[in-house]
C-alpha cells in the first residue's frame, strides 16, 4: 500500500491527501458523489464565471434578510442552484418555474439532505397554492411586459400571509447598457430603482430599496446600481 492511498471498497484506493484537514473532500465525493451543476448555472459558469458569483451575493442577502421564516416561496427560480443558499436559513422552502424543463433539473438533481419542494408553476396564470410568510423573485420581473406588473405583484401577494415579506429583484435600467446583446433582448421590463420602488409601493405599505453592484449589497445612489432589490412588507 502507498503512503497516499489505502484500499477503500470493492478493492479499490483510496486517495490520501497530504493534509488530514482535507481527508473529508475524498469521503464525501466517494460516498455522495461530486455535487453538480444545475442547467443556467452551468452555461454561467461556462460563459462568464463572475456572474455566478454575483448571483450567490444576491442569494446571500435574501437569506439573511428571510432568516428564520418558516415557510418561503421562490417565483421563477431557474435551475434552483443557489436556492439552496436560502434553505439554509428557511425552514421550508419551495421553488417555482414555469419552464418544466428546469424544475426537471432540479428534481434531478435534489439532494436528500438539502430537500426544497419544486413546482412548475407560471406567476402570470395565478397564485401559487399555499401560504407563505416569505416569497422572493430574482431575476424575473424584468422579463414580464410592463403591463402585467400588476398581475405579477397580485399573484404573489395572494400567497403571502397577513406580516409576510416580499422581495424583488432586477437589473437596473441604467445598467442595460452594460448588458450583453441576448440579455437585453430578455430584458424587456428593467426598471430605475425609483420607478420599482414606486411600483411596489401600489401593493405594499413599506418598501425598502438596496443598491447593488457586483456582490456588494448597500443603500447608494440607485442611477449608479447594477443591480435593484427590493424588500416590502405590509401587503395592501
Amino acid at each position: 500500500m502507498s503512503k497516499t492511498a489505502s484500499h477503500g471498497a470493492a478493492g479499490t484506493e483510496t486517495p490520501k491527501t497530504k493534509d488530514p484537514v482535507n481527508q473529508p473532500v475524498i469521503t464525501l465525493k466517494e460516498s455522495a458523489g461530486a455535487a453538480e451543476l444545475g442547467l443556467m448555472t452551468n452555461l454561467t459558469w461556462f460563459e462568464d464565471p463572475r456572474r455566478l458569483g454575483f448571483s450567490l451575493a444576491r442569494y446571500k442577502f435574501v437569506s439573511k434578510m428571510l432568516s428564520g421564516r418558516k415557510s418561503a416561496l421562490e417565483v421563477g427560480c431557474g435551475d434552483g442552484f443557489c436556492s439552496r443558499v436560502v434553505k439554509q436559513e428557511v425552514e421550508k422552502l419551495t421553488v417555482t418555474d414555469y419552464d418544466p424543463v428546469f424544475i426537471a433539473d432540479i428534481e434531478r438533481r435534489m439532494d436528500p439532505q438539502w430537500k426544497i419542494e419544486a413546482r412548475t408553476h407560471d406567476i402570470l396564470s395565478g397564485p401559487v397554492p399555499g401560504s407563505f410568510d416569505a416569497i422572493y423573485s430574482l431575476d424575473v420581473m424584468e422579463h414580464i411586459p410592463e403591463a402585467q406588473d400588476g398581475t405579477f405583484l397580485e399573484n404573489i401577494k395572494a400567497s403571502l400571509t397577513e406580516h409576510g415579506v416580499v422581495i424583488i429583484g432586477m437589473p437596473s435600467l441604467e445598467s442595460q447598457a452594460y448588458a450583453s446583446p441576448d440579455s437585453r433582448a430578455g430584458h424587456i421590463n428593467c426598471k430605475t430603482g425609483s420607478d420599482l420602488k414606486r411600483v411596489m409601493e401600489v401593493h405594499f405599505h413599506n418598501v425598502f430599496l438596496f443598491s447593488m453592484n457586483d456582490e456588494v449589497v448597500h443603500t447608494g445612489y440607485a442611477k449608479m446600481a447594477h443591480y435593484l432589490l427590493a424588500l416590502a412588507i405590509g401587503k395592501k
